[in-house]
């Protein structure tokens, strides 16, 4: 059996086996709530919705989007999030968390035309969003040391017209001439309901996926 193939030191088998899956084998950020990692999954103008497979870990085309709705910010999730039972009991009217990790919306001066990326995001606020009875928040950041927003702290600091075209994106993206939607946001919020909203998250993941005693813990 011949060598195995190296790249900057490591091996490329080694890389294979331990790649990080970007839910569950990155960390939630360096300050979470307040500063939080996001992975990239859509770029604004993306016409085709992507997201992360669960199981892979890669990124799967989900859709191409029917409407001409394209997103407006950078759009993704924070890893060791999932929206259980602790982030259904902040949204008022929902049945239930939508079972998935926390989206999160990312603001950024410069273009960024890549998915599949790792960022650093200062929390602001977020959207109250309710999807079939389920608790489907999208909170939103700014690229941490990002100066032209360095002054951006709370939901406030934004544009208006910036939180109202997101809010118009996840309203109108799902639609399906001739079915009503099942989708609708109330008035969106501050850092520090939003900072609430991925700390429940972040111990809904613990319970889980982790449990008081480990991974198997949480499934017995």
């Amino acid at each position: 059996m011949g060598a195995v193939p190296r790249c900057g030191g490591v091996s490329v088998r080694h890389y294979s086996v331990w790649r990080p899956h970007p839910w569950h084998g990155l960390e939630v950020g360096p300050e979470p709530p307040t500063v939080v990692h996001a992975y990239i999954e859509i770029c604004p103008f993306d016409l085709v919705k992507y997201e992360v497979d669960k199981l892979t870990g890669y990124l799967r085309v989900d859709r191409p989007q029917r409407t001409s709705s394209q997103p407006p910010t950078l759009y993704g999730f924070i890893p060791q999030t999932y929206c259980g039972e602790r982030v259904r009991s902040l949204m008022p009217g929902a049945l239930r968390g939508d079972g998935d990790p926390l989206d999160i919306c990312v603001v950024s001066e410069r273009p960024i035309n890549h998915s599949e990326i790792i960022l650093n995001a200062r929390v602001v606020g977020g959207l109250p969003m309710l999807d079939s009875g389920e608790a489907d928040d999208k909170i939103i950041g700014v690229l941490e040391n990002d100066a032209f927003w360095s002054h951006v702290l709370d939901l406030g600091d934004l544009p208006e017209m910036l939180v109202e075209r997101l809010q118009h994106y996840f309203l109108t993206y799902k639609l399906e001439p001739g079915r009503e939607s099942a989708v609708s946001i109330g008035a969106p919020y501050g850092r520090d309901h939003a900072c609430s909203v991925i700390a429940a998250a972040i111990d809904d993941y613990k319970s889980e996926f982790l449990g008081p005693d480990g991974p198997e813990s949480a499934r017995a």
